[in-house]
């Protein structure tokens, strides 16, 4: 169970309390400033995301409060507002961008290239940690508007692989998501991109199948992913022709990369025992890394409250619980600062091996051999198509 300060409802619900995760709005004036100035001003927008949040959480330190997680939703109208209006917002601020520097020619080549590949850091900071709280909620618009930002960085299979594939076998070999001990990042990021697409299709056709339909059935999601995508690439080339296309391609690749730095991070080395016969054991807080950073909290809308999304998926984001050691295996610093480790084996490796080896220490000290574990090589669960 969490174990934290209580946040009184009546506070909970105050617009004041809300604000802070509102955050990420301020990228978007200064997306219009990097296009409008060109230059050193495109450096702002990674500096305003991972290195301001960085000073912050070293100032503002722990955020361990918890909600009560049965507050009705009607009380969270001011958090769920944020995650409503970005789409549109993303929307406006990729393809007004676009439109703006393939119009005007003020900028040189380089600097747009610069540009977009900034703007991918916001739209895969926030655009798709945004889509990934979207997704997982109820509501139909919800969960078009996650879809609608998922195709803008061209990653809509993201859907149906967290929900069908990442959620139900995290910590197992079916999961590709699952960094493996003493897997670089260099390694991962290709694995996942080549892995996770056909996982995805293959998760929905075995879905259709227990349904008795044929995987091109109509209500095959990727129907919809297809024709969300391609209505992307068609208003780019639209806007500014190949090289439009490129600057939009440029933007979803930065955007992903962002993405799955964060998903390295997450579960790195982190696995669920196998309990034989293809079983394993539940999901429980200790299978994500926790982190209780302030500031990068609020600018990723509690995401690094891994532990306990992964426990409750169900859960909006102002609801998750913090998780203290006891419970959770806890990073050092909070996302900003450990993707960047990420990035450099060598400094990763000393940060966290280390941990995951006290982790497995803690939780698991009847497991002598580990390297199953570590090649992906234990049984596929029961179930997995």
């Amino acid at each position: 169970m969490a174990t934290s300060d209580q946040i009184p409802n009546s506070e909970l619900t105050r617009i004041g309390r809300a604000l802070p995760f509102w955050a990420s709005l301020m990228l978007v004036p200064l997306a219009w400033v990097a296009a409008l100035k060109g230059g050193w001003f495109i450096a702002l927008l990674p500096l305003a995301t991972w290195h301001l949040f960085t000073v912050l959480d070293a100032i503002l330190g722990r955020y361990t409060e918890n909600a009560d997680p049965e507050t009705d939703t009607s009380d969270l109208f001011w958090y769920r507002a944020i995650t409503l209006i970005w789409t549109p917002i993303q929307f406006l601020t990729i393809f007004g961008i676009l439109v703006y520097v393939t119009r005007t020619g003020h900028l040189h080549w380089a600097e747009e290239w610069l540009l977009f590949a900034a703007l991918g850091i916001a739209s895969g900071t926030i655009g798709i940690n945004y889509s990934h709280e979207l997704l997982h909620q109820k509501p139909k618009l919800e969960r078009w508007l996650g879809d609608i930002l998922l195709a803008m960085v061209m990653y809509s299979h993201f859907r149906s692989e967290h929900l069908l594939v990442h959620h139900r076998y995290v910590g197992t070999p079916r999961d590709p998501v699952t960094a493996r001990y003493n897997e670089g990042f260099h390694r991962y990021f290709p694995r996942v991109l080549r892995e996770c697409p056909p996982s995805a299709f293959r998760a929905e056709k075995a879905m259709l199948a227990r349904k008795g339909l044929p995987w091109h059935h109509p209500s095959n999601p990727f129907w919809r992913y297809l024709a969300l995508q391609l209505a992307f690439v068609l208003l780019a080339l639209w806007i500014g022709g190949l090289w439009g296309l490129f600057l939009f391609l440029t933007q979803a690749f930065w955007a992903v990369f962002q993405l799955e730095l964060v998903n390295y991070v997450e579960h790195y080395g982190l696995t669920r025992k196998h309990l034989g016969d293809g079983k394993y054991d539940h999901v429980q807080p200790r299978h994500s890394w926790n982190a209780a950073h302030k500031a990068s909290n609020w600018l990723l809308i509690n995401l690094q409250r891994h532990s306990d999304h992964h426990y409750k998926p169900d859960r909006r984001f102002p609801l998750l619980q913090n998780y203290e050691e006891d419970e959770a295996p806890q990073l050092p610093y909070g996302y900003p600062v450990m993707t960047v480790a990420a990035v450099i084996p060598p400094l990763w490796r000393k940060i966290m091996n280390p941990r995951v080896k006290a982790w497995r220490r803690q939780y698991y000290p009847e497991i002598d051999d580990w390297t199953p574990y570590r090649l992906g090589t234990t049984p596929m669960p029961r179930g997995a198509s």
